[in-house]
């Protein structure tokens, strides 16, 4: 029995400095904008990079606060036996209703990944585990409610994400269970938080998964405002003009960019000239597979693990994304 609050068991490090330089650097972007408008008044491009760049920040920190709030919450005061004591033990219906109870819980793709290990440890399936892990973070309600908010013109967006990255979770979680060998699977160990108390456990959860976001957050929008200004709109629309090329564009740079899902459909949103289809790639990949993603499930379930999960869930996510946003787009 272990005193004090669980929060996932997971070790809560001290703040990761990129990601907190680059949510200072979004903080001083957003109260130092007239200044900042004073000095490039001049320069048409310049005006342009800082409307677009303070555009998605401001959209998308509301959804990320919540969304980090709410995750919090889940890796504090939810107990992942709990989860898996709800789900059936059958495998035949464990992998699809996994999927459907990532609709209802609202974790990020750092939370998912420790509570799927101690869904495991505690004997649920691991295809099951594996499609929360996947599902969770891309079809929870904060994700939805951003996506539409991102996407006023077009909300089948909302429609064809939740069906894509439904598919995409329980698509994997069928292909670990006909081709997965428990030898590619490290055991996940179980560590703990050393924090006084829930509340504590709940501030510093809150604190590391916020800047951390936060941090890639400004790392999308930065790069989103630098190619709306400085790159060739002619260049733009001759790789978005060819559909394969372009939804395997956004779908690495989903991956490179590794944005919290609760915001990135805002940076989706503002990638202009890209098809419908190609942005939804961008928004399938990104939860599934990232580089941060990467990174926490070779730490959590071993490296022969992330080698192989990794790669295949990108295909599966492209494949999944073209035709559903050919289907629904």
């Amino acid at each position: 029995m272990v005193d004090g609050p669980r929060s996932d068991q997971r070790v809560i490090p001290g703040p990761p400095v990129v990601p907190l330089l680059l949510t200072g650097l979004a903080v001083l972007a957003l109260l130092g904008r007239p200044l900042f408008d004073l000095l490039v008044v001049s320069d048409p491009a310049l005006q342009a990079w800082a409307t677009v760049f303070v555009a998605i920040v401001l959209q998308a920190v509301p959804f990320l606060v919540l969304g980090t709030l709410l995750s919090a919450a889940m890796a504090t005061f939810v107990s992942p036996e709990a989860v898996a004591r709800l789900m059936p033990r059958q495998r035949l219906w464990a992998v699809p209703v996994a999927g459907l109870a990532g609709a209802t819980l609202p974790t990020c793709e750092c939370t998912s990944v420790p509570i799927a290990g101690r869904m495991m440890a505690t004997g649920f399936p691991v295809s099951a585990a594996l499609t929360f892990l996947l599902s969770a973070p891309a079809i929870n309600p904060v994700v939805l409610v951003a996506t539409a908010v991102a996407f006023p013109q077009t909300p089948e967006m909302v429609l064809a994400r939740f069906v894509a990255s439904l598919a995409l979770a329980v698509v994997m979680g069928v292909v670990w269970e006909w081709l997965g060998r428990p030898e590619w699977l490290t055991p996940p160990t179980r560590v703990h938080v050393h924090a006084g108390s829930r509340a504590s456990t709940f501030r510093l959860v809150m604190q590391h998964d916020f800047l951390q976001a936060g941090g890639f957050l400004v790392l999308g929008a930065l790069f989103s405002a630098t190619l709306n200004v400085a790159v060739d709109p002619n260049w733009t629309a001759a790789v978005a003009g060819l559909p394969v090329v372009s939804v395997l564009v956004l779908a690495g740079l989903a991956v490179v960019l590794a944005i919290c899902s609760e915001a990135d459909a805002f940076v989706a949103a503002s990638l202009s000239g890209f098809s419908l289809t190609a942005k939804l790639a961008f928004l399938v990949v990104g939860p599934a597979v990232d580089i941060k993603l990467m990174a926490l499930q070779a730490g959590t379930f071993g490296r022969q693990f992330a080698a192989r999960f990794a790669p295949a869930t990108f295909v599966v996510a492209v494949v999944v994304s073209a035709v559903v946003g050919e289907l629904l787009l």
